[in-house]
């Protein structure tokens, strides 16, 4: 992997059209079982109560693509910390930071546990809300991470939070709680890193699939960054030409209701995976493709090539 990001988007866009969707990518993430992937990892009992954690194998698999050994890895909503387990198993530093206490103490004994194990013993987590990202500024971030991979996660960090009622949408809540980590991390990434949010599938309750890609796009797009590419990571693992679903036992009977009911749902075998750089990273990764050499010193200050003066626009450069 080069400092130079690469991207497929053309440059400059005719006035009023939308960029096209990124790349669609598959990873065989599920050959092995969520538990034997908990146990591969090291990670201690308990872990397998965060039912909204990045699976081991996910995580391992965007940390080997997206970054290189000596990377910092950031999971803002670390949960039980599966993701700063691999990243340190994988020679990379690693911070994630949790607003519950519960899942501070898992994260923390997983790192523990890991260091314990041989691992890159740089790794912390930290008992903070992703919202107060920006607080981390402080601690000399800008520009440092390499990889900022996280979940989407619709529990509350705080059930007795007002802005989290029982009239609010878990699904509009979770990616509100989400625009504005990005928003936060987007100074953090140095030029070339990557952001990777997993997300599982949701459903409506007639059963339908909720679109989460439309909105994770607009909020990505609204905190300076731009998509470069779609991924599935696969839940079920491959045989052949066919896949073997590890669908829980609760998934299964809700899908012989929709059976019994006339409306026959599919057992989800994958989550999405919605990988980010910053926008003039992509913008730069594009001039160079149509030719447009690459800014000097002196032309930093100048707005972007498409006209947009960018904050990042000196860190990039």
């Amino acid at each position: 992997m080069t400092d130079r990001p690469t991207s497929p988007w053309p440059l400059p866009l005719p006035p009023g059209e939308e960029p096209p969707m990124p790349p669609l990518s598959v990873w065989p993430t599920g050959q092995r079982d969520p538990l034997a992937q908990l146990r591969d990892a090291g990670c201690v009992p308990g872990t397998e109560t965060d039912t909204e954690r990045i699976p081991p194998a996910v995580a391992a698999h965007a940390i080997a693509l997206y970054t290189r050994p000596g990377d910092l890895v950031l999971d803002p909503d670390c949960g039980a910390g599966t993701a700063l387990v691999e990243a340190l198993r994988a020679g990379r530093h690693a911070l994630g930071l949790t607003a519950r206490s519960r899942w501070w103490t898992l994260a923390r004994a997983n790192v523990t546990a890991a260091k314990t194990a041989g691992a890159w013993r740089d790794g912390s987590v930290l008992d903070a809300r992703p919202k107060v990202l920006a607080t981390v500024r402080a601690a000399g971030l800008i520009g440092r991470v390499g990889l900022v991979l996280t979940a989407l996660r619709t529990a509350p960090a705080d059930p007795n939070d007002q802005a989290n009622g029982p009239d609010r949408d878990p699904v509009e809540s979770a990616l509100a709680d989400l625009a504005t980590t990005l928003l936060y991390c987007e100074p953090l990434l140095r030029s070339g890193g990557h952001v990777a949010v997993i997300a599982r599938p949701l459903r409506h309750p007639n059963g339908s699939l909720v679109d989460l890609t439309s909105p994770l796009i607009a909020a990505a797009t609204a905190a300076g960054l731009a998509p470069v590419e779609r991924c599935i990571a696969l839940t079920a693992g491959l045989r052949g030409s066919r896949l073997v679903t590890r669908a829980s036992l609760a998934e299964r009977r809700a899908a012989a209701r929709a059976r019994a009911a006339g409306a026959p749902t599919a057992l989800t075998v994958h989550h999405e995976v919605l990988v980010l750089q910053l926008a003039h990273d992509t913008e730069l990764a594009a001039a160079t493709a149509a030719g447009i050499p690459w800014p000097t010193e002196d032309d930093v200050i100048r707005p972007a090539v498409n006209g947009v003066t960018y904050p990042g626009w000196r860190r990039a450069a």
